[in-house]
């Protein structure tokens, strides 16, 4: 089975070559390796839980163990959108403080696909200058005449976050 691979050398491009489950956020496509998701489920209900940043929906109990969820749309800025029979819940699991892993949840509006994408086809993040906060992407794969951003699932949620509502 290939895995993805993210590999960086002195004075080269990374390269992020591999399997990636890809979903959609609005009009556009992401990819997270497959490595890290753990199961596809759909919408449910949510508990909310107070104090947390307005990106975490609340918790969610997956067979007795209890996990937070993300909603990308939000932590990526994007307009809020209605459910729909397609919107549903990528449990992925993130690296903790000390090496500890975690399970958390993320609202993506529909899932596409598992796909092979060659490192010659993974360009590095480009400059978007400014304050752009560009760290949580590996990197752009071109896909069948489009553009897949490739998500780093760690950086998606800053570490300190992660603690907070990840139970190690």
């Amino acid at each position: 089975m290939s895995t993805a691979t993210i590999e960086t050398r002195p004075g080269t491009t990374p390269s992020a070559s591999g399997k990636y489950l890809t979903f959609v956020l609005g009009r556009e496509s992401y990819g997270i390796p497959v490595l890290r998701i753990r199961e596809i489920i759909r919408m449910t209900d949510i508990t909310a839980v107070p104090r947390m940043p307005d990106y975490v929906k609340g918790v969610i109990n997956l067979r007795g163990k209890v996990i937070p969820v993300v909603d990308l749309r939000i932590k990526f800025g994007l307009d809020k959108a209605e459910t729909t029979e397609r919107t549903c819940i990528v449990v992925v699991q993130v690296s903790l403080h000390a090496g500890n892993k975690g399970l958390m949840g993320l609202i993506v509006d529909a899932v596409e696909e598992v796909i092979n994408i060659a490192s010659s086809d993974v360009e590095a993040t480009p400059d978007f200058g400014g304050k752009v906060e560009t760290q949580y992407m590996i990197g752009m794969a071109k896909v069948r005449g489009t553009v897949k951003t490739l998500l780093d699932i760690d950086q998606i949620v800053a570490a300190e976050t992660v603690v907070k509502i990840v139970a190690p």
